[in-house]
């Protein structure tokens, strides 16, 4: 049989490695791994050998209230065995981020899956209120891969003067990085592309942020 359809064929990866089976899929090989890693809640789309999913929540009680509070946070499912996993979220594009020791502040809805061996914690932006739509995300540390997902190509910007970004299109940034939030000068001006234009994620001092190209998933339209 032939077909153009056949090359798109799974990668070869290292054991316990996250590596990308396309640009809107992920392939992690639970061998070398610990034997688990943790990812989005439903992300799962195939997997091949022995594998178990257990839900896990918010990932423990404080965790668990941080997230009834802000709304921020996942829906985690602990994934372990032996075999291959591939996790996509509705064909977003999928990057896979390897911190060395390192720490980075990402949204909640952009988190696809990490290894075990990275600690993470809800944490609230300076100046953020109910008013401004909360604006806690979710910073990762320590030595491990962090798979994330952005719907529409990003980009990178180096933040090395003042920068402002539409909250919703934020999908992450350096934690060296000082946060706050600001208010467009006159309350309804349509700066933006949707209905948030009012606030923006304020970022200062040195480092990055990955803006994707949108603000999300558009919601369903009612029938």
């Amino acid at each position: 049989m032939r077909s153009s359809l056949f090359h798109h064929t799974e990668p070869e990866g290292e054991p316990g490695s996250f590596v990308l089976a396309n640009g809107k899929m992920l392939k992690v090989d639970l061998a070398g791994s610990g034997g688990f890693f943790y990812a989005k809640q439903g992300s799962m789309v195939a997997y091949q050998g022995d594998v178990d999913f257990a839900y896990e929540g918010s990932g423990g009680m404080s965790k668990f209230l941080k997230k009834a509070f802000t709304g921020e946070g996942m829906s985690l499912m602990k994934v372990s065995g032996s075999g291959d996993v591939f996790l996509a979220q509705d064909a977003d594009e999928v990057f896979v981020l390897y911190l060395e020791g390192e720490s980075v502040t990402v949204s909640g809805s952009s988190i696809l899956a990490f290894e075990s061996s990275l600690t993470w914690d809800i944490n609230r932006v300076e100046g953020a209120s109910m008013m401004t739509g909360g604006l806690f995300n979710t910073t990762f540390t320590g030595t491990g891969a962090l798979a994330v997902t952005a719907y529409g190509t990003p980009v990178v910007l180096n933040v090395d003067e003042p920068t402002f970004v539409d909250m919703q299109s934020a999908v992450l940034w350096s934690t060296s990085l000082t946060s706050s939030v600001r208010k467009t000068a006159k309350l309804g001006a349509a700066i933006g592309r949707g209905s948030g234009e009012a606030y923006q994620l304020g970022l200062t001092g040195n480092g990055f942020v990955v803006v994707q190209a949108s603000e999300g998933h558009p919601l369903p339209t009612k029938q």
